[in-house]
């Protein structure tokens, strides 16, 4: 593109001062291929050695949508035309307004595919990021749009997952192929587990309707480490690479990811047999206590039985039959170390538990015990983790343990 057309008619907004319109690239990398995939179109304003955001130009409320729509129209080619003339692309990440594309249904136009004919890309190089936080139009008109940009095989993104804009509502109306974490979740869930345990579960949204997790905001070994943990598929930061001017080879980040993709997995693997050990140690107990005194009619004998021989990590402990239905009381650890029973849980139903149906379907005589993943508990708020042990002919006793290597302060 040619000077005069990054430098005709701009807006006054811009603050241009012999400044040149430059779109730059900001690299996502996949976990699985330890490869950069794509990059993200970020607009800079640059002379000479300086380079500037023109983010705060396009947050500026006060500047009227046609100068932003204008603005990134140029950019947007800039990038396209650099696509077009790389060999073996890499994947573009276009930031669009709703808003913006919103006017579709006055102009009946999709710039971006135009652009994307007249320079002979491949659709699916091309992830169409739903940005903003406010938005009160149509969603209908919002959700035919983005079909349209689907149909062409471009992939859909949905940014700033967690924000005002991002309502699971809208998710589910829209179903991107993408979920980008707002950066402040990853630093929050660094001390808080409450927003730790939100961020796992936009993992598990994003499985459920078949979206790839993204993580952006990466800034320190910390960071890809949680986000690694949190379930990412992708991520990007200043970790990797501010947004650059031309793009990188695609193995630039691959030692820092496969070194710290064998860190966690060394580390989850030893977490994982550990926990085994913890099941299988107290199916023994268990056994032991059955070989003594056989099958015992009341239910609570078992607890009673094995509370003396249970560390300080256990925190509760009761017993249920195949069906869910509670048959003993609750056994729960004091913080002088003592046991109370809670005799007002008898007859509770717990199949509707994540863990239950899953450990049932697994457990039999050669596989007596298993451990459900860790999460927050209903009544302490502590992560912990729950072992079912097959006590006998559909009787199953459960027992919560602390989860001390889970949750925010894990790293």
């Amino acid at each position: 593109m040619s000077d005069a057309r990054t430098t005709l008619a701009l807006p006054k907004a811009l603050g241009l001062n012999g400044e040149k319109l430059a779109a730059y690239y900001q690299p996502i990398i996949a976990m699985d291929t330890r490869r950069i995939m794509g990059y993200e179109v970020l607009a800079r304003a640059v002379k000479g050695d300086f380079v500037r955001s023109l983010g705060p130009f396009f947050s500026d409320e006060s500047v009227p949508d046609e100068e932003h729509i204008l603005v990134d129209r140029l950019l947007r080619e800039q990038a396209f035309a650099k696509l077009g003339r790389t060999e073996d692309p890499p994947m573009l990440f276009i930031n669009l307004k709703p808003s913006w594309i919103y006017r579709y249904e006055q102009s009946g136009e999709l710039f971006t595919l135009s652009l994307l004919q007249k320079y002979g890309i491949d659709p699916r190089r091309v992830v169409i990021e739903i940005t903003e936080q406010s938005f009160r139009g149509s969603m209908e008109v919002l959700r035919t749009v983005v079909d349209l940009y689907r149909e062409q095989g471009c992939q859909i993104a949905i940014d700033d997952v967690g924000s005002g804009f991002s309502s699971f509502d809208r998710i589910a109306q829209i179903q991107p192929n993408l979920l980008k974490i707002d950066i402040h979740m990853i630093k929050k869930s660094a001390t808080h587990d409450g927003y730790f345990g939100v961020l796992r579960s936009f993992s598990d949204m994003a499985e459920l309707i078949g979206a790839s997790l993204l993580v952006e905001g990466v800034e320190t070994r910390e960071d890809l480490a949680r986000s690694i943990q949190a379930g990412a598929r992708y991520v990007q930061g200043f970790m990797f690479a501010k947004a650059e001017a031309d793009f990188r080879a695609s193995d630039s980040f691959a030692a820092i990811i496969i070194e710290e993709l064998e860190r966690h997995l060394l580390h989850h693997v030893i977490s994982e047999r550990d926990w085994q050990v913890k099941a299988e140690q107290l199916a023994k107990k268990l056994a032991r206590i059955r070989e003594k005194a056989g099958n015992m009619d009341d239910k609570d004998g078992w607890a009673l039985q094995l509370l003396p021989e249970l560390d300080s990590g256990y925190i509760r402990v009761y017993l249920c039959n195949q069906d869910g239905i509670q048959l003993s009381a609750n056994y729960c650890r004091e913080l002088d170390g003592s046991w109370r029973s809670e005799d007002q849980f008898r007859g509770a139903n717990w199949c509707w538990r994540p863990y239950f149906v899953p450990n049932l379907v697994q457990m039999n005589e050669d596989r007596r015990s298993i451990v459900s993943r860790a999460y927050i508990d209903l009544d302490t708020h502590a992560w912990i983790r729950t072992i079912s042990v097959l006590v006998g002919p559909g009787l199953i006793l459960f027992a919560d343990l602390v989860d001390m290597e889970h949750g925010a302060q894990s790293f």
